[in-house]
C-alpha cells in the first residue's frame, strides 16, 4: 500500500520537468551537488530545445512527515471517528477515498512511500510516449501553466488518462509569475474537465512553493497499484519501454503486475519469456531508475523498474507485451504499437558513408521504437533507407541524432503521408513513397488521410488562424469561446499540415497558439504525381504527390529552387515538372559559354557564323551523350526546410 506510480503530462514549456526536478529534490533522490535543471532530459537536444522526447522513469523514496496508520475501510474508520473524535480531526473522510472496489481508505499517510514518476514529453509527435507513461500508471498529475492556460496538448493527454481510468490531479504552475491569471487558468480546468475548484492544486516549480504538499496529495488521491486475484508467485509484468545497451543488451522497462522478478530465480532451465514475441532470455540485472539504472536484483509487486535481458535483438521483446515464467499466463492489455503517418527518404550526402549510415539508424531503431525504416535505392541518391515518422518534429530530431550522435549529414527527402488508391481492378493499395505511385490509367480512386485538429488561440489572432486553415483546405468543425483563448476544430488534409502549418501558425499568433491533431480517416482527393525531369531524364528522388489544385503552383516553385541550386554546366539544363507526358513548369539552367570570337580581330562575317555554328554543335552532342551531374549538396539545399 506504500508504492505510488503516477506520471506528468503537460503542454510544452509549462513546467513538466521543473517540477520533476523540484520532486528530485524534496524526496532525495539526486544530491544537491549533482542536480542541474531538467535532469531527466538526458539527451542533450532536450536540453538545448527545451522539450521532452523520451519518457524517462525514477524511483523516489519519500517519508511523510506524519505518523503511520493502518489502512482501513471506511466503515471502520467512520466507526473509529465516532469513538475518538480527537484522534482522527484532521482528516477530512470525504478527500480520503481512493477507489470503492478495493474496500479502503487510507487514515493518513505511511511514514515511507515508493513513488515510482514517469517524466512525459509534451509534444504531440511523441504522445505514442505520453500512452506508455499512461499504462504503467494509476495517477496522472497534470500541469498548466497560470500565464497560458489550457493549450491543446494538455486536452489530448488528459483525456487519454481520464479513459484509462487515471486518477488525475490538476495543478496550476508558475504561480510566481506576476502576469500569472490563477482564476481564470482555474475556470479553464473546471469547464474543459469538470475539476472542481478545491480540487486544484497551486505551485511554483521554480521555487518550489506547494510542491512537497503536491506530493503528499499525490498520496493522498492517487491509489496504490491493483493487486489482481492471482497467486502472488505468478509473475506478470507489462513492458512499456525499451532501449538497447551496449553492454545490457536490450534493457526493458516494466511495471510489475503480480509476483516478483527476482535475478536469483532465473536460470537457463526456468527462463523470462516474452508472451507475444515467444522469446526469453536469463535477465543478467534487475533494479530501478533512480535516475540512472540502479541494481537492485528484485522487483517486486506494483513497482516500476528494469531488467537487462543481454539480448542482442530489441524485437524479442516489444513494448507492450507481457513478461512472464510461463508461456501459458493471460497476456496483460498492452497499448497498441505507435503508427507513422509521415514518410521521407534518408540518404548520406556522401554515398561512401552508406555503411556508417546503416548502422547508425540501426543503433537509433534501438532507442526509438517508433521508427521505421526500410532500405531503397535511388537512381539520384543511390542507397538510403525510407522512413516513417509520428511527426514532423520527429523527422527533424531523428536527423538531428544522426548528425551528432553519429556525426552523419543527411540528406531528407520531400515528406509525404500515406494514401489509399483503389486500382481499376478493384485492389485497395496504401502508397507512403511517389516513386510507387501508380500511373494515371491505373487508379480508380485516391483517398488521402484526414486530421482533427484542435486549435487554441488568443481571440485576437482568430481571423488569421481561419484563414491560415482555410488556405490549408480545412472545414471548420466547432469554435468554442472559453475565458481567455478560443478552441478551433478543422477537420484539415494530413498532407497540408506536415511541411509549414506549424510555423505558419506560430507566426501568425506570435507563439501564443497551440494545436494538437489525430488522424480521423480518410476522405477522397484528386492528387497527382508529379514527376521533375533533367534534360528530359526522370528524377526519382524529387517526385512529389500533390492536391490537383496545387500541383501547377508547387511545381513551378519547386523547378525554380532547381534552378538555383543546381551547378552550371557546358551546356543547357532543362529543369521541367510534368504529369504523365504534360509538361506543366520549366526552367531553364543557362551554360558556360567561351567566347570563340575573342581571338578574331575582323573578318567576314560569315568566319564568325561559322565558329558560332561548330560551337553550337559541339554543346548539342556533349547534351546527347553527357549526364546533369547533380551534387549531393544541391539536393540537401532543395530539401531544407
Amino acid at each position: 500500500m506504500s508504492i505510488r506510480n503516477f506520471c506528468v503530462i503537460a503542454h510544452i514549456d509549462h513546467g513538466k520537468s521543473t517540477l520533476c526536478d523540484r520532486f528530485l529534490e524534496i524526496t532525495g533522490t539526486v544530491e544537491k551537488r549533482k542536480m542541474q535543471s531538467q535532469l531527466l532530459d538526458s539527451n542533450p537536444i532536450e536540453r538545448e530545445r527545451g522539450i521532452t522526447i523520451k519518457l524517462a522513469p525514477v524511483r523516489m523514496i519519500y517519508h511523510a512527515p506524519n505518523p503511520k496508520f493502518e489502512y482501513r475501510n471506511s466503515k471502520q474508520i467512520q466507526n473509529i471517528n465516532s469513538q475518538n473524535p480527537k484522534r482522527f480531526e484532521h482528516l477530512n473522510l470525504n478527500n480520503l477515498s481512493i477507489v470503492s472496489d478495493l474496500g479502503f481508505r487510507a487514515s493518513n499517510f505511511d511514514s515511507e512511500y515508493i513513488l515510482n514518476l514517469i517524466d512525459t514529453p509534451g509534444h504531440i509527435d511523441f504522445s505514442y510516449e505520453v500512452s506508455r507513461s499512461l499504462a504503467a500508471c494509476e495517477g496522472a498529475i497534470v500541469v498548466v501553466d497560470a500565464t497560458q492556460g489550457v493549450q491543446a496538448q494538455t486536452i489530448g493527454n488528459t483525456l487519454k488518462a481520464i479513459e484509462q481510468g487515471l486518477v488525475v490531479v490538476p495543478v496550476i504552475n508558475k504561480i510566481d509569475l506576476p502576469n500569472a491569471d490563477i482564476e481564470s487558468t482555474k475556470k479553464e480546468l473546471v469547464e474543459i474537465f469538470g475539476f472542481k475548484e478545491e480540487e486544484i492544486i497551486l505551485v511554483s516549480a521554480k521555487t518550489g512553493e506547494n510542491c512537497e504538499k503536491l506530493l503528499q496529495e499525490v498520496i493522498k488521491r492517487v491509489p496504490p497499484p491493483h493487486i489482481p486475484n492471482v497467486e502472488t508467485r505468478n509473475l506478470r509484468a507489462l513492458i512499456f519501454n525499451s532501449f538497447y545497451d551496449s553492454f545490457k543488451g536490450v534493457v526493458i522497462e516494466v511495471k510489475v503486475v503480480s509476483g516478483e522478478i527476482n535475478i536469483k530465480d532465473f536460470n537457463e532451465k526456468n527462463t523470462l519469456k516474452f508472451l507475444a514475441t515467444r522469446g526469453q532470455c536469463v535477465p543478467i540485472e534487475v533494479g530501478y531508475f533512480k535516475p540512472q539504472m540502479e541494481a537492485s536484483g528484485i522487483i517486486k509487486t506494483g513497482e516500476v523498474g528494469y531488467v537487462a535481458t543481454g539480448l542482442k535483438d530489441l524485437s524479442l521483446a516489444q513494448i507492450g507485451d507481457t513478461a512472464a515464467t510461463d508461456f501459458g499466463a493471460a497476456a496483460l492489455p498492452g497499448y497498441t504499437q505507435p503508427k507513422p503517418f509521415v514518410f521521407a527518404g534518408l540518404f548520406p550526402i556522401d554515398n561512401n558513408e552508406f555503411i556508417a549510415l546503416k548502422s547508425a539508424i540501426e543503433k537509433l531503431k534501438l532507442k526509438d521504437s517508433a521508427l521505421v525504416i526500410k532500405p531503397i535505392t535511388s537512381a539520384a541518391l543511390g542507397n538510403g533507407y525510407h522512413a516513417g515518422f509520428l511527426g514532423m518534429l520527429h523527422c527533424e530530431i531523428v536527423k538531428e541524432r544522426l548528425n551528432r550522435e553519429f556525426n552523419l549529414q543527411v540528406i531528407v527527402t520531400s515528406p509525404t503521408v500515406e494514401y489509399k488508391i483503389i486500382l481499376e481492378q478493384g485492389a485497395e493499395v496504401f502508397v507512403d513513397n511517389p516513386t510507387d505511385f501508380p500511373t494515371p490509367e491505373k487508379i480508380r480512386e485516391i483517398y488521402e488521410p484526414i486530421a482533427t485538429l484542435e486549435i487554441f488561440t488568443p481571440e485576437k489572432f482568430l481571423g488569421g488562424l481561419i484563414t491560415l486553415c482555410e488556405d490549408k483546405r480545412g472545414k471548420m468543425i466547432n469554435m468554442e469561446y472559453f475565458k481567455r483563448s478560443v478552441k478551433l476544430t478543422y477537420k484539415i488534409p494530413f498532407g497540408e499540415i506536415i511541411s509549414d502549418f506549424y510555423d505558419r501558425l506560430k507566426s501568425i499568433s506570435s507563439g501564443f497558439a497551440s494545436v494538437s491533431y489525430e488522424i480521423s480517416g480518410f476522405s477522397k482527393v484528386r492528387a497527382e504525381k508529379v514527376d521533375i525531369l533533367l534534360n528530359a531524364q526522370k528524377i526519382d528522388a524529387l517526385s512529389f504527390i500533390a492536391e490537383k489544385s496545387r500541383v501547377e503552383a508547387l511545381s513551378r516553385a519547386m523547378v525554380e529552387k532547381l534552378q538555383n541550386v543546381i551547378p552550371r554546366q557546358q551546356y543547357k539544363i532543362a529543369i521541367q515538372a510534368a504529369i504523365g507526358g504534360k509538361v506543366i513548369a520549366r526552367a531553364d539552367v543557362n551554360p558556360f559559354r567561351k567566347d570563340v570570337l575573342k581571338k578574331m580581330s575582323g573578318g567576314d562575317r560569315s568566319r564568325k557564323d561559322k565558329l558560332l555554328e561548330a560551337q553550337k554543335k559541339g554543346k548539342k552532342k556533349m547534351k546527347q551523350i553527357g549526364r546533369v551531374a547533380i551534387p549531393q549538396e544541391a539536393f540537401f539545399e532543395v530539401f531544407k526546410r
